[in-house]
């Protein structure tokens, strides 16, 4: 991005509060194009789940990108028996008590996911969120839960390893990096379609010629066949979309998410 901007590109993570600190940090950003917000599953989330916000999600940023689609796929501990998602279906229901799922923290992309998942199986787990993917998955490999739903960089090398077992991959379609693993939809759950995206944006007000210029470059960076590589390596899928599309997107998530937490009750503990 920064070669094709002609200048020096700066990362700074600001985490806390699902992400909001940072997309506080550029709502209140001059909006001049020089500084941006790349955000995931918390942008569509936060607006019901947190209150009190010093800005509007829908209304404080200015589309740029869909960057990446991160697709979501289900793993168990391998201690639990169960090959495929029928049998993990039976597995939970023989449970005495309800077994524990985790996720890299409430309401993001893993908890949705399981959440949506278990509604439409009719079944019963406890929510265990951790404080990102890493240590979710750590918890899940010790045996403080039974399942997740985990982005593909997380879990493949352990599937691989033996250390954990992927039953279904959430996306429409199988994945190439886990072509063997049917999809959620095709064992029983027609039309699931869940994953973690990636986008970025600008503050609200920002020129639209600023707007243009950094979204061409940020399309132009994911042209890269050394970026496209590295991506689809670790099982990301690059996108580039318009601003308009990334605008339709996100009303959609942001709705879906929002149905889906106050159905289920999700609230920050």
């Amino acid at each position: 991005m920064g070669q094709a901007l002609g200048q020096p590109v700066v990362v700074e993570n600001r985490g806390g509060a699902s992400g909001s600190i940072g997309c506080a940090a550029v709502a209140q950003a001059a909006a001049d194009g020089l500084t941006l917000l790349a955000d995931a599953s918390p942008h569509a989330a936060n607006a019901t789940l947190l209150k009190g916000l010093s800005f509007d999600y829908a209304s404080a940023f200015a589309p740029l990108t869909q960057l990446v689609v991160n697709p979501l796929v289900l793993v168990v501990n391998a201690a639990v028996p169960a090959r495929t998602l029928a049998e993990f279906v039976a597995w939970v229901r023989a449970q005495a008590q309800p077994p524990a799922y985790a996720s890299s923290g409430i309401a993001a992309a893993p908890h949705q996911a399981a959440a949506l998942w278990l509604q439409r199986a009719g079944l019963r787990a406890t929510h265990v969120p951790y404080r990102g993917s890493a240590p979710a998955m750590a918890g899940l490999l010790a045996g403080e839960t039974a399942f997740t739903f985990s982005t593909l960089p997380q879990a493949v090398p352990l599937v691989q390893e033996g250390r954990l077992r992927a039953l279904a991959v959430a996306t429409a379609e199988r994945l190439p990096n886990l072509a063997e693993v049917p999809t959620v939809a095709e064992q029983g759950f027609p039309g699931f379609d869940r994953a973690e995206a990636a986008s970025f944006w600008a503050p609200m007000g920002t020129p639209a010629a600023a707007v243009a210029r950094v979204q061409r470059a940020l399309v132009a960076a994911l042209a890269e066949p050394e970026v496209r590589s590295r991506l689809e390596t670790i099982g990301m899928t690059p996108v580039g979309s318009t601003p308009a599309e990334l605008a339709a997107s996100s009303a959609e998530y942001r709705t879906q998410a929002a149905e889906l937490i106050r159905r289920e009750g999700i609230r920050l503990e």
